[in-house]
């Protein structure tokens, strides 16, 4: 199967907001980023989506509940509206779209468990916007014994293709997750801890606001070492990859007490250093870091990147790519791999026993 357009749609922990991307891709080598959008939440849906995922969390496996429906029927609701907004804004017509890649909204990733869970039913989308859809990408990888997270190292791998190797791709949304690149095929990618999420939960608790914009308020305070170091001793850090995180693995309960800017900039730190100690985990020191995801708007955590590693970190803009597409144009080219029969997880990425198609292929009727 040759090249195609392909939608790919996004929305993370950070519960930010609904990314939509449209590219050309072959899902191998071939990626033409065309268009972007992102459809922001209200502060009601977010409330709601960060209330399924809190009841998700209590259970023992996925069920049903009559909170997780609604809140898969709003997920539905808004990606299939972000969809529309984009074909209008490009002008480029249903028919034109090979495929949709939809991840939908994760309320728990327990793949110590055995599952991992995304609200949203691509069937549903499908439908609504006669394009044939792609969705649960986790969930085969998971059954075969593996972590479920990261998925987009292999797009990472296309985009720095024309790199030096060895390089890493470090991805900050509300998890953090960095895949290295060596030579050939080589590939190893695993997350590396909190990015976003607990600066964002700081900040709304000490402040009302959303996120540390322009890391103002972590760059106008002082590192507390100690709870640093406390927050730091955790077996995660030091267990060897493939391995994942939920959001809700880590909290800010360490830093309570601390000055609204000084638990910024402590919780801030604890980013830049699980990624610092995340590069002991790599087979070799990459040449350089490029950084995609919301993360890489506070210039606080670039600059603590940059010092704890002791190397340069560069925005993906670098590439002449757009940091805030990555995710959904990674989405769309694992559609386009889906529909190819081409595997969209590994051993080194996620620790499955072999490379692993996954996916659901929903057809519009």
């Amino acid at each position: 199967m040759g090249s195609m357009l392909s939608i790919g749609l996004m929305s993370g922990t950070s519960l930010d907001g609904i990314d939509a991307a449209l590219i050309e891709t072959d899902g191998i080598g071939l990626v033409w980023p065309m268009a972007f959008r992102c459809e922001q939440w209200s502060d009601e849906a977010r409330a709601q989506l960060a209330e399924a995922s809190r009841q998700a969390l209590t259970f023992a496996r996925p069920r049903a509940s009559p909170d997780l429906v609604k809140a898969g029927a709003l997920v539905d609701r808004m990606h299939v509206m972000a969809v529309r907004k984009l074909l209008v804004e490009t002008g480029v017509t249903a028919d034109r779209i090979g495929v949709v890649g939809y991840h939908g909204q994760t309320v728990a990733h327990r793949p110590d468990r055995g599952w991992t869970w995304q609200v949203g039913d691509g069937a549903v989308l499908a439908q609504s916007l006669k394009i044939t859809t792609v969705s649960d990408f986790r969930s085969n990888d998971v059954a075969h014994g593996g972590q479920g997270a990261p998925l987009l190292p292999v797009y990472h791998r296309a985009l720095i293709a024309d790199l030096e190797k060895p390089v890493a791709v470090l991805n900050l949304g509300g998890v953090g997750n960095i895949t290295w690149i060596g030579e050939g095929d080589a590939i190893v990618a695993f997350d590396t801890g909190p990015a976003n999420s607990l600066i964002d939960d700081w900040v709304a608790q000490e402040t009302g606001g959303r996120f540390d914009e322009g890391g103002t308020l972590a760059g106008s305070g002082r590192v507390d070492e100690g709870t640093l170091t406390a927050m730091l001793d955790n077996p995660f850090f030091d267990e060897a990859p493939p391995k994942s995180l939920d959001r809700s693995d880590f909290s800010i309960q360490p830093a309570r007490g601390l000055s609204a800017a000084d638990g910024a900039a402590t919780l801030t730190a604890f980013t830049a250093e699980t990624v610092a100690l995340a590069l002991r985990l790599l087979p070799s020191r990459p040449k350089r870091i490029i950084v995609a995801g919301g993360g890489r708007h506070n210039p606080a955590l670039m600059a603590m990147l940059s010092a704890r590693c002791n190397l340069g970190v560069e925005p993906v803009e670098a590439l002449g790519a757009n940091g805030d597409a990555t995710e959904a144009e990674g989405f769309a080219y694992m559609a386009v791999r889906v529909l190819n029969g081409q595997p969209v997880s590994f051993p080194g990425t996620t620790g499955v026993a072999e490379p692993m198609t996954g996916g659901v292929v929903h057809r519009p009727l």
